[in-house]
């Protein structure tokens, strides 16, 4: 009896769960589900399903017949470990609340996928989320679909995915290749100068990041790299804060530079220099590149063979106008820069190209120093020192680097440039230039 009885709970129990035959060619018990498979109206999905064929049906015909379903919705099956529904992504309101012509750029590789995810998840969260800025990722190679789908799911904006043309991140066709080879042999001890890649992206952000199709719609440009972190709540938008008070570029760290990876690259300035005077602006920079007194660098003695102190904005952070970059004055600084062979022969960074080029090229006062925005890039960070900042911004700020050693703020010890900056920049401000918003 306890057989029987068994076998008949199993046979009931499967009976509820296996789809019985009906006119609509499976129909289930689960009303919800019936619901999405036979839509009211609408042939049944089983239907489509069977005589669709890549050929005649697109992708958003079948995603379009499934509408029914929205897996943010309470009462809505949930999603589930082994699958991934599509239709989450247009579940977002992706429409810009922010005001300015801008964009969030981000030059990354498939491979930086995690990377790229972690620095987008603190900018979003710190600023980007209450203004929705689009992002454009650039890369050499096409991005593949994890890369795509998972980027977009982190950005609150639009998200575009540009393939730099290879004349664009290539070695240009002046350069003598076999000098470059042996360039490239002989520089063990200069960081990333055994790195062809590293060079073409060197030359690349130096000079053609700014010329590419997608970027030519904007007039402002927030550069984030994989790996960083943002560590204050901005609580105010940057690219206003730059239109506003007329600031044209906008770092937050200032460091000196390696000298072993630009040993020419002052010499070709001062070329520069010579030959176009015209393209220098009367209230400039210049003092900042080549002053060399201890009391603003800590006591500290910085030996160089050239003028240039090397002080250069670190260029993994900027914020800035699309416009100067595109314009005439740039254009030509850049283009003698590149026909000297700078940038294959020895290991030119763009920090330092883009420091010299806005201190000599921009008025000082155009020049703006983020100075309450907390940021990390390996293995450096900058951080407010003012306890009020910190706790009106919610600031958490890193205690230790990367490899566990104690770490402290780049503003205000050794090797920072901010003081020199102070000096003979644009000085040190002591009012707001934007309205806060606390909360």
């Amino acid at each position: 009896m306890v057989y029987l009885t068994f076998i008949s709970v199993a046979v009931l129990a499967l009976a509820l769960l296996i789809p019985r035959e009906s006119y609509k060619f499976h129909e289930f018990h689960d009303n919800a589900l019936n619901s999405i498979l036979y839509p009211v109206n609408e042939p049944p999905i089983w239907e489509k399903i069977k005589t669709w064929s890549p050929a005649k049906n697109s992708k958003d015909g079948i995603l379009k017949s499934l509408n029914q379903y929205n897996p943010a919705n309470i009462g809505q099956q949930k999603l589930s470990s082994n699958s991934f529904f599509e239709e989450v992504h247009f579940g977002k309101d992706r429409q810009q609340i922010g005001r300015e012509n801008a964009t969030i750029v981000m030059l990354v590789r498939n491979s930086e996928l995690k990377g790229a995810l972690d620095s987008m998840r603190s900018l979003e969260d710190r600023f980007n989320k209450d203004y929705k800025y689009p992002w454009v990722f650039l890369n050499d190679v096409p991005f593949d679909q994890e890369f795509i789908d998972k980027t977009t799911m982190m950005a609150s904006g639009k998200t575009y995915y540009e393939l730099i043309p290879s004349e664009d991140w290539n070695m240009p066709a002046h350069i003598d290749n076999e000098k470059f080879e042996h360039n490239l042999r002989n520089s063990w001890d200069v960081i990333y100068g055994p790195s062809r890649s590293y060079r073409n992206m060197c030359h690349f952000n130096s000079g053609y990041f700014y010329r590419q199709k997608r970027l030519l719609n904007y007039e402002w440009y927030f550069r984030v790299e994989p790996d960083v972190e943002y560590m204050c709540d901005f609580q105010y938008d940057p690219f206003t804060v730059m239109r506003e008070n007329k600031k044209v570029y906008g770092f937050v760290l200032a460091l000196p530079d390696y000298e072993n990876t630009i040993p020419t690259l002052w010499p070709t300035v001062e070329e520069f220099i010579e030959k176009y005077p015209q393209h220098l602006h009367p209230n400039n920079a210049y003092d900042f590149l080549t002053t060399n007194e201890t009391d603003v660098f800590f006591g500290v003695d910085n030996p160089h063979k050239h003028l240039y102190n090397l002080c250069h904005f670190w260029s993994n952070f900027e914020i800035a106008s699309l416009e100067f970059f595109r314009g005439e004055a740039y254009g030509a600084y850049f283009d003698h820069l590149d026909k000297s062979g700078g940038f294959y022969y020895e290991r030119w960074g763009d920090a330092p190209v883009h420091t010299i080029g806005v201190s000599l090229l921009l008025d000082r006062d155009e020049i703006y120093h983020f100075e309450d925005i907390g940021y990390y890039h390996a293995p450096y960070m900058g951080c407010p020192t003012s306890e009020d900042v910190l706790m009106a911004r919610r600031c958490i700020c890193r205690d230790k680097a990367f490899d566990g050693e104690p770490l402290k703020g780049m503003e205000v010890r050794p090797p920072s440039c901010i003081p020199r900056w102070w000096r003979y920049g644009s000085g040190k401000t002591f009012l707001n230039e934007a309205e806060y918003t606390f909360r």
